[in-house]
């Protein structure tokens, strides 16, 4: 099979949808197949990949392209990036990571067409949720989280909580934040570390301050590899208090990999992620994200069993399993 991956973003952008493209092309050139991968990421390191990457191709190149493939796959759909299948057809696989409209909800024409586009394609979607806000049949293939995401032995886990992801409104910090300070009502004062930069993290620095937590809180910056690992491993508990409803939450899995119990929004997909590794409260509410942390921070046992919980969950959802479910479905989509 020659099949050509679409992925709006990849190396050395770091993602869910650069992750999985990256398992799945290398995947599918294990397994024997051709593959050429085309993104607009540019990039200007030198590159060590077992295919072929296309950076920011032209028209002609990527009709070129799609006329050389026997199927083509879409991680992420693109209208641009699919016109050539109006000239050259082929079987269209497209992998679906968030919801089809505009962030408040709304449609614009482009998502109309979107969704009338995909009736002429073979749908996956990262989770459920997805799944059931798609206008066509879909296959749920989760995304898959990197092997470097374990626990560590001789890290001692002795911080509490710990929040990870993009500062900015949709994440949520700020929820967690004043869940802290409503901790107090239950005669606990965790620390938090947070991890990650964006362009509120001076609001929270703020806010931190004014609740009455600032002492508790430390801000950590980015961090990657390694050293992230070995962070997360050092918490008993993740937060992702994400204020919108998450397509999926690599994060969970991530955090639940290094041995976090994680307490997450119930909306969206993140809930399939988080599965019986940690709980859930309604996005946004403030007071019940306390209430579940509270309830965690006093029941070592509760947290034992919840971490215990996670070896099993997380077996559907290593790089193996979910990239050996997609192949299976682009060898069907060439026959």
């Amino acid at each position: 099979m020659k099949l050509l991956i679409s992925s709006h973003m990849f190396c050395p952008s770091v993602g869910g949808i650069e992750t999985m493209s990256s398992v799945l092309a290398h995947a599918c050139v294990i397994a024997g197949h051709e593959v050429k991968l085309v993104t607009q990421t540019p990039s200007v390191e030198l590159e060590d990949f077992r295919f072929e990457v296309i950076r920011q191709p032209g028209l002609k190149q990527l009709y070129d392209l799609v006329r050389w493939c026997d199927v083509y796959f879409q991680n992420g759909i693109s209208l641009q990036l699919a016109c050539p299948l109006v000239f050259v057809p082929r079987p269209w696989v497209v992998a679906h990571h968030t919801w089809i409209s505009r962030v408040n909800g709304d449609r614009g024409w482009q998502d109309l067409l979107k969704q009338y586009l995909l009736r002429f394609a073979t749908s996956i979607s990262v989770s459920r949720a997805i799944a059931k806000h798609l206008p066509v049949p879909s296959i749920t293939i989760p995304n898959c989280y990197r092997d470097e995401f374990r626990q560590l032995p001789g890290v001692p886990r002795t911080k509490q909580l710990v929040f990870l992801g993009r500062l900015v409104s949709d994440k949520g910090a700020d929820i967690l934040l004043r869940a802290l300070a409503d901790l107090k009502q239950y005669k606990l004062s965790p620390e938090l570390t947070i991890i990650g930069v964006g362009p509120e993290e001076q609001v929270l620095r703020r806010l931190a301050e004014d609740v009455g937590v600032a002492e508790q809180v430390n801000f950590v910056g980015q961090k990657t590899g390694l050293e992230l690992v070995q962070l997360l491993n050092a918490h008993e508990i993740l937060v992702v208090p994400s204020r919108w409803q998450e397509p999926f939450g690599l994060v969970a899995l991530e955090g639940a990999a290094c041995g976090c119990v994680v307490v997450g929004s119930a909306g969206g997909g993140l809930k399939e992620a988080i599965g019986p590794c940690g709980t859930t409260f309604a996005n946004g509410d403030t007071k019940a994200l306390a209430q579940q942390l509270a309830l965690l921070l006093s029941s070592p046992r509760e947290l034992k069993a919840r971490r215990d919980r996670a070896e099993a969950h997380l077996s559907s959802y290593r790089s193996t399993e979910v990239a050996s479910a997609y192949l299976k479905v682009l060898e069907g989509a060439a026959r």
